[in-house]
């Protein structure tokens, strides 16, 4: 490798970690007092959005941040901190269907499908919490993750002027997260930029359904 081949490599990798050390200084800083893991301490909100990920991994094996993002949202359902529950997760595909999976977990836990209302166009966090404001009709909502995830989402909403706070769900263990919490560094340099440098809006919106007013609906109903 030639040295000014070398000094490029090495200057992408300081401007890289740059971004990486910046973003997530801002969004830690902005979501201060926001994050709440004790749930007797949670304020209560009506509606709790729980954001999606796949049930299984794709070895087949349970995948640990939907099984305690689903623990967690049970809790506070059952602790009366919500009194519904926005399943929010991606159904682009045939076969793969992030809301049903959770609605259906939640469901076998003894909540209510009442109170359950999916989002099946929450491509990304930002979609999620973007058309829970514009489709579903909240400004106020409890964001239900891992913190990580809680903090990002956390710091869109009060972009977007929805008044967040976040439960965060029980976290995993430093092996099966890797792979996660390396994805997470650079969706929050990307979250950056899609607010301040390309605006980004949800690739869809669609008709509202104001939840506890209008009854939840199927895909495509």
């Amino acid at each position: 490798m030639t040295r000014k081949r070398f000094a490029v490599l090495a200057l992408i990798f300081l401007l890289s970690l740059i971004a990486i050390i910046g973003a997530a200084d801002v969004i830690q800083s902005s979501t201060k007092g926001r994050i709440f893991s004790d749930i007797t301490l949670i304020p209560h909100r009506r509606v709790g959005l729980l954001l999606g990920c796949s049930r299984t991994l794709s070895d087949g094996r349970q995948n640990l941040f939907f099984r305690n993002r689903i623990n967690a949202a049970i809790n506070l359902f059952k602790a009366r901190k919500v009194e519904y529950l926005l399943v929010s997760g991606d159904n682009r595909k045939k076969g793969y269907d992030e809301a049903t999976e959770m609605k259906e977990s939640l469901m076998r836990a003894g909540i209510p499908a009442n109170r359950i209302y999916c989002d099946f166009a929450g491509f990304r966090t930002l979609d999620s919490v973007v058309r829970a404001r514009d489709v579903f009709c909240q400004n106020q909502v409890t964001i239900i993750s891992q913190e990580f995830h809680n903090r990002r989402a956390i710091f869109i909403a009060t972009h977007h002027g929805i008044d967040a706070i976040g439960f965060n769900a029980a976290g995993v263990d430093a092996y099966n997260g890797f792979m996660t919490n390396c994805r997470e560094q650079l969706a929050r340099v990307r979250t950056l930029l899609d607010i301040y440098l390309f605006r980004k809006s949800p690739k869809f919106l669609g008709q509202r359904i104001e939840i506890g007013i209008q009854p939840p609906v199927s895909p495509g109903g």
